[in-house]
């Protein structure tokens, strides 16, 4: 029976709840655990897929929480889980699977709509093509060597927006297609109630027109049936 575990990683729930994201698309019974509490899932539990969420938090400036979610990817890894990390979460499994210098501040946040190019058909991301996707991240993955990683989409200002552990079925997706417009106008207007980093950018998001292709409908069809 497959079973999921959803590592929430968010800091304010009230603004950004993945779980609820990710949940409200994924038709498994699943099981959440907050990673910033100091909960994890018990791998020896028969859990069978694995969703690392994002984060309001810095990869590059880890609390201590991360080091045992860089081990709990380790170990799940190595015992054949199917594997989805998101925004920090795709930053966190390169963490885990690479190193720290793998993972560095962006150069230029990317918040709000933006356009994807998928460079190779792949089980999970589906076919070549460019779709659009909200996405609000301030850090990124870098340096990956490529005989270990698939680096499978890119963007204007991110060129790892999605790779792939070779040998095995694991992905990092740097952009949110689990969050729709309505959810990610949510998360916009409570970050700037937080006074979170640029403003600027996130205002800007907040009075662009929403442009989302659907990508989640292909990412969640292929995701459960593996």
């Amino acid at each position: 029976m497959k079973k999921l575990a959803i590592v929430d990683n968010s800091l304010w729930p009230d603004v950004y709840n993945p779980v609820e994201h990710w949940s409200s698309y994924l038709k498994l019974p699943y099981w959440a655990f907050r990673a910033t509490e100091g909960y994890f899932p018990d791998l020896n539990d028969g859990f069978t897929h694995l969703i690392i969420t994002g984060s309001e938090a810095s990869i590059v400036e880890p609390d201590p929480w991360v080091l045992s979610e860089v081990e709990l990817v380790k170990e799940a890894v190595d015992r054949g889980l199917i594997i989805l990390g998101s925004c920090y979460g795709h930053q966190l499994l390169a963490l885990a699977l690479a190193g720290p210098s793998c993972v560095r501040r962006a150069a230029e946040p990317e918040i709000g709509w933006i356009e994807i190019e998928i460079l190779k058909s792949d089980p999970l991301l589906g076919l070549k093509q460019k779709v659009s996707v909200f996405s609000s991240h301030y850090d990124e993955v870098c340096n990956l060597d490529e005989d270990r990683f698939e680096i499978l989409a890119r963007s204007q200002n991110c060129q790892v927006q999605a790779f792939r552990l070779k040998g095995k079925n694991v992905w990092g997706i740097q952009a949110h297609p689990e969050i729709n417009p309505e959810n990610a106008r949510k998360l916009l207007r409570g970050l700037i109630q937080k006074n979170f980093s640029r403003n600027d950018l996130i205002e800007k998001a907040l009075n662009s027109k929403p442009v989302d292709s659907g990508w989640i409908d292909l990412i969640k069809k292929n995701f459960v049936s593996m």
